[in-house]
């Protein structure tokens, strides 16, 4: 977790923990992880031998939260707009990577791909962009499935909150959602500023929500050691927690041995619609 053990408390860079508030968390054999977490506002699940830790809370979700993964690091871009793109190959929103990637070299806008694929070769066969394995990009954004898209403006500002957009067409029968329409916002935005979704922030996850990702991470870790009745266990506890979490319950299915783009994934479809459950979420000033 990066914390160091000082004189006056647990301390990372700048931040400290007093030792008076960590006592309760340090024991005889060493430091008590889920309680020290605890401590932070971290959200905490344990399980086969593993713990999984949460990202704290964002106290300013007007804010872009800022993260590194393979190599990329989004203040990197502070000055330039910034397009993320949440994809993953378990999705039709690949086929989109294209068109949005020339879109980049058309307007003043960076566009970023993140892959929400617990397996990088699955998105290696499709972009070389980082991939969110262990979910921690879409725990800071609460992205609760793929496509989904979030403009940031050149002050580190989140100009769009969460939005589902399409890139193409090509699967509008299923989805409803016009390219047309949405590629037009975005070139609105790029060349003027406006992005038509002023005064939003980030849409906050709840402590459910927070759960079933670390349930997920888990479920995740136990399929690729071969312990999937464990890893079954925790996706269940991850459904039941966030029922309309696709990125999760769709997300993992590979890792099962599961086609995602089968029946298992279409019957998901009918359960999240028979309770209503919305599984694209676009924003309304647009759609």
């Amino acid at each position: 977790m990066g914390w160091e053990r000082k004189a006056h408390g647990w301390c990372r860079g700048d931040a400290c923990v007093p030792a008076f508030r960590s006592a309760a968390a340090e024991t005889a054999e060493g430091v008590d992880v889920v309680a020290f977490a605890e401590l932070l506002g971290r959200p905490v699940v344990a399980g086969e031998g593993i713990i999984a830790v949460g990202e704290p809370v964002a106290a300013d979700l007007g804010t872009a939260p800022d993260f590194t993964l393979d190599g990329f690091t989004l203040s990197s871009l502070r000055g330039r707009k910034v397009f993320l793109v949440f994809w993953a190959s378990w999705c039709g929103c690949r086929y989109d990577l294209p068109a949005w990637l020339a879109l980049g070299e058309e307007l003043p806008v960076e566009i970023v791909p993140i892959s929400l694929d617990r397996a990088r070769a699955d998105a290696a066969a499709w972009h070389d962009g980082p991939v969110d394995v262990e979910g921690v990009v879409a725990e800071l954004y609460n992205v609760v499935n793929v496509p989904t898209v979030v403009w940031i403006d050149e002050d580190g500002r989140v100009a769009r909150p969460q939005d589902t957009m399409t890139a193409t067409d090509t699967f509008r029968s299923m989805n409803g959602l016009s390219s047309e329409a949405a590629v037009a916002a975005l070139r609105h935005w790029a060349l003027t500023g406006e992005s038509g979704a002023s005064g939003r922030s980030l849409r906050r996850a709840t402590d459910e929500e927070r759960a079933a990702r670390l349930h997920a991470r888990i479920a995740a870790w136990a399929f690729r050691e071969g312990r999937p009745d464990q890893a079954r266990h925790h996706l269940a506890a991850a459904a039941d927690l966030a029922p309309h979490d696709v990125a999760i319950r769709r997300g993992l299915m590979s890792l099962d041995g599961i086609d995602p783009f089968g029946d298992a994934y279409f019957d998901l479809k009918v359960e999240l619609e028979d309770a209503g459950i919305a599984i694209y979420r676009p924003l309304p000033d647009w759609s």
